[in-house]
């Protein structure tokens, strides 16, 4: 079982960050996830770490990213009150920078989500710097890349160069171990924790491990991280969708062997499962 410890001063932290980087007069460098501005507002209430309300009533969530949400109805003990208190700094980053903030809305389309919320990124203006607000939240160690960017992103080169992009800014946090990432609760899970994988069953994850062999039965491809693969995580490919993976240099039968960091939502299928439906869930993990 994991340990955790309180978040004791990530709010303060989040405040001298934001300060810092405006006292210091740091431009954020040009981001290739941009597309036409469909829609703008001003931002009334922010809702969790990932989505706000306009005045106007619209219902924003921010495309590309993924962050902690509260413990279950009746969830206890040390895990549900790390997880409570990462919901907690997710939602205190991203009212400091968009409470009160009118916002540029863009996407390659207006594309809602499953509750009906907008699905865009959102662009803030601070003194005629545009600064992209999924960015800023990887950047500051707030989110994690979500397992779909966007509609089409993975489809075309200019999409992937996006994905790399967010995925980069999640990197440097991560290593820095800034903001959630200094925390055990929001640690990358060895691909072999068979315990820990299965008591993130239905969550949002990052995975990293050596794919010990790749195999293909009916209509999908199964990269096997365990000698016993019902011991530890298997990630799905369907073999419809192989052909995006190896345009995105992710040939699957060529990963065996090969250390992966793998995002997505855990299953429990006959053992912990991963479904990889875009190339942006797979990245090629760095030995350090």
């Amino acid at each position: 079982m994991r340990h955790f410890r309180t978040f004791g001063m990530l709010a303060g932290a989040i405040a001298l960050a934001i300060v810092d980087a405006r006292a210091q007069g740091r431009l954020p460098a040009p981001s290739p996830c941009k597309a036409e501005v469909f829609a703008t507002g001003k931002v009334g209430a922010v809702v969790d770490g990932r989505s706000f309300v306009l005045e106007d009533g619209r219902d924003i969530r921010l495309a590309g990213i993924e962050v902690p949400f509260p413990p279950a109805p009746g969830e206890t003990g040390p895990r549900a009150e790390a997880g409570a208190a990462a919901s907690r700094a997710s939602f205190a980053a991203l009212q400091a920078i968009v409470a009160g903030q009118n916002v540029e809305l863009r996407q390659t389309s207006a594309t809602a989500d499953r509750y009906g919320r907008t699905l865009a990124f959102a662009f803030v203006d601070r003194d005629g710097v545009v600064t992209s607000v999924a960015h800023e939240m990887l950047a500051k160690g707030f989110a994690r890349v979500a397992a779909r960017i966007g509609e089409r992103i993975g489809d075309k080169p200019e999409d992937r160069a996006c994905a790399a992009d967010l995925l980069g800014k999640e990197r440097a946090a991560r290593e820095g171990k800034l903001g959630l990432w200094g925390e055990r609760y929001y640690a990358v899970l060895g691909a072999e924790s068979f315990d820990e994988l299965v008591a993130e069953r239905g969550r949002f994850t990052v995975v990293e491990g050596k794919v010990l062999s790749v195999r293909e039965s009916g209509g999908t491809i199964y990269m096997n991280f365990g000698r016993r693969w019902s011991q530890a995580l298997t990630v799905t490919i369907l073999k419809r969708n192989e052909r995006i993976f190896t345009a995105a240099g992710l040939d699957p039968r060529k990963l065996e062997n090969r250390r992966l960091r793998v995002r997505g939502w855990v299953e429990e299928r006959s053992g912990p499962r991963i479904e990889a439906t875009r190339p942006e869930q797979i990245e090629i993990a760095e030995r350090n």
